[in-house]
């Protein structure tokens, strides 16, 4: 059995593939729950599916540590880590209410760079081949967005000016893009840190997507001669060392 589940979750089959693709649509549906939940009062449904949602989590988090040849060094990784925030709040959420609700959206943290997932991507997907660093680039900084406004949102109870989930997401967004309106300030200087951050960061990853939208599309190809692993689409030559490519086309 723990091979079988091995497979699954780093193998190269097409039952895997499919697997994994369940669990990027399982991480996203849950993803959207926990937003468009998040400022809403609790209610009898929500904590149904929140049960649901924490059990297929725990049995996903222990399928991976079971199946690890290290599994207290995949502990300490971010989605790992996040999965286990995410796990407490769902089992304080009956006593505590929504006060944890926002570090539910640090799961968003689970769409970052899984490598047998890209690796299926860029088998299955020509659109995510000809565009993966505009993709990756900006489920980065969705990813970045959805995290910090987590932050944000915890310090609530701190900052006068944050009264709902969307003060929060408003606030990060114009922090973000540097717009600062000016009619949500930080007071406290774990949150004007907290929006120094979210600025060198954020204006950083704005850039990489605004460099990934307009610069021209490569693809990732290994040169078997020289190494180099980006090259235009339809390149027979690699600009570096002359070699001839074969790099898989549908044609034009």
């Amino acid at each position: 059995m723990k091979r079988t589940i091995r497979l699954l979750y780093e193998g190269r089959s097409r039952r895997a593939t499919r697997f994994r693709y369940g669990l990027l649509a399982f991480d996203a549906a849950t993803i959207a729950f926990f937003v468009a939940t998040a400022a809403m009062p609790l209610a009898p449904w929500i904590l149904l599916a929140d049960a649901v949602i924490g059990v297929l989590i725990l049995i996903d988090l222990s399928m991976r540590l079971w199946i690890s040849d290290r599994p207290w060094r995949l502990l300490r990784q971010v989605h790992m880590t996040v999965d286990i925030l995410v796990l407490a709040s769902l089992v304080a959420a009956p006593f505590m209410g929504q006060g944890l609700a926002a570090l539910r959206l640090l799961r968003s943290l689970r769409l970052i760079h899984s490598y047998h997932l890209l690796r299926d991507l860029r088998r299955d997907s020509l659109t995510f081949r000809r565009h993966e660093d505009a993709i990756m680039a900006a489920v980065n900084l969705l990813v970045f967005i959805f995290a910090m406004t987590a932050l944000v949102y915890l310090l609530r109870v701190r900052e006068p000016a944050l009264e709902s989930y969307v003060d929060a997401l408003y606030f990060t967004v114009t922090t973000l893009t540097t717009t600062g309106f000016g009619d949500i300030t930080m007071t406290t200087e774990l949150g004007r840190l907290l929006a120094v951050g979210i600025m060198v960061i954020g204006v950083g990853l704005f850039l990489q997507l605004a460099r990934a939208l307009f610069s021209p599309a490569k693809v990732r190809y290994k040169c078997p001669e020289c190494g180099l692993n980006r090259h235009d689409p339809d390149a027979i030559h690699c600009k570096h060392c002359g070699e001839p490519l074969k790099i898989e086309t549908e044609g034009a």
